[in-house]
C-alpha cells in the first residue's frame, strides 16, 4: 500500500513540475480586443477561467425605478461587451501586464491568468460583474460570481444572456 501512494505521490509531484515547467510567461503592454482577451506582441491571450461579454451583445439594466406603492422600473439596452471592454482598458491604464499561460485553446490562443502589479485581472473581471465564470472550463472564480451576483455588480444589476450562449444564437 505505501508503495502505491508513493509512486501515485510521484506521478502527481511530476505532473505539477511539468505544468510549472511549461509555464509561458507573457509580459507587456496589452492591446485590449474585448473584456477577455487580449495581445501583447504577438501573442494572443484569452483570459481562462472566465467569459466576458461579446463586443456586439446587449444587456439590460434599470433606466428608471422608483417604487411608491408598486415597484416600477423601465429597463434600457447597453453594450455591455463594450462596457466589459473599456473597464479592462481602464483598470489596464496602459500599465505593463504579465500573463502566464499553461496551455491553448483551439484557436492557438495562449489560455492565461494576467496581472497588473499584484491584481489578477481574471478575477477582478468576474468580482465586478464585467465577466462571468466560465464554468464549462473552470470553477476557479464561481466565488467572485457570486459576489457580482449578490451586490448587483456589472450585468448582474439587471438581465443578460451568458456570453457563451449569446454566441451560440448569434
Amino acid at each position: 500500500m505505501k508503495k502505491i501512494i508513493l509512486i501515485s505521490l510521484f506521478f502527481l509531484l511530476s505532473s505539477f513540475l511539468y505544468n510549472i515547467s511549461n509555464a509561458q510567461e507573457i509580459i507587456g503592454v496589452p492591446r485590449i480586443i474585448d473584456g477577455d482577451t487580449v495581445h501583447i506582441n504577438n501573442y494572443k491571450i484569452r483570459l481562462e477561467g472566465i467569459d466576458a461579454p461579446e463586443i456586439k451583445q446587449k444587456c439590460k439594466k434599470p433606466f428608471i425605478s422608483f417604487s411608491a406603492f408598486i415597484d416600477f422600473s423601465i429597463n434600457k439596452s447597453y453594450s455591455c461587451g463594450s462596457v466589459s471592454k473599456e473597464k479592462l482598458i481602464n483598470k489596464i491604464n496602459k500599465s505593463t501586464i504579465k500573463c502566464i499561460s499553461l496551455s491553448k485553446d483551439r484557436y492557438n490562443r495562449y489560455l492565461a491568468t494576467c496581472f497588473k502589479d499584484q491584481t489578477n485581472l481574471n478575477k477582478w473581471l468576474v468580482r465586478n460583474g464585467y465577466a462571468v465564470a466560465y464554468k464549462r472550463y473552470s470553477n476557479k472564480y464561481s466565488n467572485d460570481e457570486i459576489h457580482a451576483k449578490n451586490n448587483s455588480l456589472g450585468v448582474w444589476q439587471g438581465t443578460f444572456i451568458r456570453p457563451e450562449k449569446w454566441r451560440k444564437l448569434n
